[in-house]
C-alpha cells in the first residue's frame, strides 16, 4: 500500500489553522506506539542533555517530533530536516504561526547532508527503512554531531517489521526500500560509521502488534479502499472502541523487555 497519499490526506484535513495542527499532532502520540517509545528514550536524554541543546531531526516529516521537543524547552535550537519541499514549507509556516523562533525546517537529502560538530541530539523515526545507502547517512549523522552527542533511531526490525513475515510476502508500505533491519546488523553499521557505542533494543512486541494493527493498519487499509469523507466519518466512531485497547497495550510495549519485536529502537553515541 502506498502510504504517503493518505498522509497527505490527512495533512489536509488537520493543516488548515494551528489548533487543528496540534490535535493532528496529539493524535499521533497517542496513536503511535513509536511515539510512545521515541518520548520515553527523549525523557531520558532530557534528563542529562545541556539545557540549550543543538537538535537535528533528520527526516521531520509532518514535525510532530520537532513540535514535542519544542514543547519540551524553548531554549533547544532545532533544525529539522526533510526531503519534501512541501511538507518542508507547511511546517515552517505552522511554527512562525505558533511563534517558535528556535524551530527552523530545510529541505534536504539525509545521503548529503551534514553540518559539522553541530547537534547535541539527532533523532530519526521512521526514516532509515526509506534510505538504501543507509551507512552513508549513518556517517553524516555522526560527523554532524558533537562529540558525546547522541543519535536515536525508530525503524522496523527484520522480526516482521513492516508487516513482512515471510519470503514470499511484501512490505505493507511500499515506500520501505528494506522491511527491516537486523538488530545486529544495524549496530555493526552505526559502529562501521564511527559510533563508540551502541545499544538497541525491540519494540512493538507481543502488545504493540496488536495495538499496530488496532489503531494504524486497519484504519489505513480501510482508508485506502473508501471514498476519504466516508473513512474520516466513520473512523472517530472505530476509535472510540478501539483506542482504549490499543492504549493498554501501548502502555505494556513500553514497560516490557522483548526478546523480539517489529520494531526498534536504537540508541548511538558519538
Amino acid at each position: 500500500m502506498e502510504y504517503d497519499p493518505i498522509k497527505r490526506s490527512l495533512g489536509n484535513v488537520f493543516n488548515k489553522n494551528p489548533f487543528l495542527r496540534k490535535t493532528f499532532y496529539r493524535l499521533l502520540d497517542l496513536l503511535l506506539l513509536r511515539a510512545w517509545h521515541v518520548h520515553l528514550e527523549l525523557r531520558k536524554w532530557m534528563q542529562v542533555s545541556p539545557q540549550n541543546a543543538s537538535i537535528l531531526d533528520a527526516g521531520a516529516g509532518f514535525g510532530q517530533y520537532t513540535y514535542w521537543l519544542n514543547t519540551k524547552s524553548k531554549d533547544y535550537s532545532i533544525l529539522s530536516v526533510d526531503v519534501k519541499d512541501e511538507q518542508v514549507a507547511d511546517c515552517n509556516r505552522f511554527f512562525r504561526e505558533i511563534g517558535a523562533k528556535n524551530v527552523l525546517f530545510e529541505v534536504g537529502d539525509l545521503t548529503k547532508y551534514y553540518k559539522d560538530n553541530s547537534y547535541d541530539l539527532v533523532l530519526s523515526v521512521d526514516v532509515m527503512e526509506h534510505i538504501l545507502e543507509d551507512v552513508q547517512v549513518f556517517k553524516n549523522f555522526h560527523r554532524s554531531m558533537k562529540t558525546g552527542g547522541m543519535l536515536l533511531i525508530s525503524t522496523p526490525s527484520d522480526q516482521g517489521g513492516s508487516d513482512v513475515h515471510g519470503d514470499g510476502e511484501t512490505s505493507f508500505i511500499e515506500e520501505h526500500v528494506r522491511d527491516g533491519y537486523n538488530i545486529v546488523e544495524i549496530a555493526d553499521k552505526l559502529k562501521s560509521a564511527g559510533f563508540s557505542k551502541v545499544e538497541a533494543r525491540y519494540s512493538y512486541g507481543s502488545p504493540g502488534k496488536i495495538s499496530w494493527r488496532l489503531s494504524m493498519k486497519y484504519p489505513i487499509v480501510f482508508l485506502g479502499k473508501v471514498p476519504k469523507v466516508i473513512g474520516f466519518l466513520i473512523l472517530p466512531f472505530y476509535y472510540l472502541i478501539a483506542y482504549p485497547v490499543s492504549f493498554i497495550l501501548n502502555f505494556l510495549d513500553t514497560r516490557m523487555n522483548h526478546a523480539t519485536g517489529t520494531g526498534l529502537i536504537v540508541k548511538a553515541w558519538k
